[in-house]
């Protein structure tokens, strides 16, 4: 799955240490979401789309798995 994660991080200046201690995650959490190494669980993609102020879609794009 493909998301944007860094790329919104980046964007507003948010280190991942930062973002990590807001989800009440590890940084390596951090890390492997925006290396597309790790699928976020539901209750962390809604919960990075309330920390973001968007919606999951906006930061995750499933396409490469409806293919």
């Amino acid at each position: 799955m493909q998301n944007r994660l860094e790329i919104l991080r980046k964007e507003r200046g948010i280190r991942q240490e930062d973002l990590a201690q807001a989800l009440g995650v590890s940084r390596q959490t951090v890390i492997s979401l925006e290396k597309g190494k790790y699928n976020p669980s539901l209750t962390l993609a809604f919960k990075l789309a309330r920390y973001f102020g968007l919606a999951i879609e906006d930061i995750f794009d499933d396409a490469d798995e409806r293919s």
